[in-house]
């Protein structure tokens, strides 16, 4: 089963995290899947990591996931590092 076909049921919120090199799963996948839920009307939040390969993107990918976990799982804030 294809997540971009059933991308309409998505329930939730989504965090794409993708590396700009991956060798692993194309990139141009993720973003075929993005559109798919663009499509379907659903809110996601996509972060495209530079120079990353297949993985969570790093020490910033891994702190945006957490940060994102922080945001929908527990309810809170976290810290503006702007």
């Amino acid at each position: 089963s294809s997540n971009i076909d059933n991308a309409y049921r998505l329930r939730g919120n989504l965090l794409l995290i993708v590396g700009e090199m991956d060798d692993n799963v194309p990139p141009e996948s993720t973003l075929r899947f993005a559109d798919a839920l663009i499509r379907a009307d659903k809110d996601f939040d996509l972060l495209v990591v530079p120079n990353a390969g297949h993985g969570i993107g790093g020490a910033y990918g891994e702190r945006r996931m957490r940060d994102f976990f922080v945001r929908h799982l527990l309810g809170k804030e976290v810290p503006n590092r702007n």
